[in-house]
């Protein structure tokens, strides 16, 4: 297959970025304005849209309704990434080898964009501080606010590279590269190549027995992730 032809799509929490628990903070700045207390907890955030984590987040405190407050919530955080002071958030990352591996799959002609449980805002500030935005087409990404279920973010990314470089992408010419169990679950329900990097909260076996095509320690090493992802 031509690399041309290849549409890599990139988790971002804990496979490109650490952000220093800046999402969470956000979803407790937001919580606040919008109800006037502390948030207690969040939801189980790993592998998941912002949209899952914010309906059980709202049901864990015991708000009415949490399913009609999830547009609101969303709205917030939004507000509340854009007024985000750069220069406060000194944590936020780039995990080792990602740059390179995002440069490296750029130079050898693959079209990438994120497939992340973030809304759009929130990706883009974290790649931002991270930099890594430069070689990522962030307009055809597919984001948390889309869908509470990862896997139906697929078919969304798919349509936007369709649309914007007038090709299809079926099958495994649509990689998926993420930490989590979650995100190999969503590469094979929409029939596309699954590669699993350790670098979260999920060992290496586990993402093998989720069903990785590869599975990579992490992107330090820039050959073996082009071999990975390439096939």
């Amino acid at each position: 297959m031509p690399v041309g032809d290849l549409l890599v799509l990139w988790d971002v929490d804990y496979t490109l970025v650490d952000s220093d628990g800046l999402g969470t903070r956000l979803y407790e700045a937001a919580f606040r304005e919008m109800f006037g207390r502390d948030l207690s907890a969040v939801a189980p955030k790993a592998g998941r849209t912002d949209r899952a984590i914010t309906l059980d987040t709202l049901a864990m405190a015991g708000i009415a309704e949490p399913l009609a407050r999830v547009d609101d919530f969303l709205a917030v955080l939004a507000r509340r990434v854009v007024a985000v002071d750069d220069s406060a958030q000194p944590g936020v990352r780039a995990l080792p080898g990602a740059v390179a591996a995002v440069a490296a799959l750029a130079a050898a002609g693959a079209h990438q964009s994120v497939l992340t449980g973030n809304i759009r805002p929130l990706a883009v500030l974290k790649l931002r501080l991270a930099g890594l935005g430069q070689h990522l087409d962030l307009d055809i990404g597919a984001y948390g606010d889309v869908h509470e279920v990862r896997a139906e973010l697929v078919p969304v990314a798919r349509q936007g590279a369709r649309e914007a470089y007038g090709t299809d992408f079926p099958g495994s010419s649509t990689v998926l590269v993420g930490d989590t169990p979650l995100d190999v679950e969503a590469a094979l329900d929409g029939g596309a190549r699954a590669v699993g990097v350790a670098t979260g909260s999920f060992p290496a076996a586990e993402l093998a027995a989720a069903g990785a095509h590869a599975v990579l320690p992490d992107l330090t090493d820039t050959a073996r992730v082009l071999a990975a992802v390439l096939g």
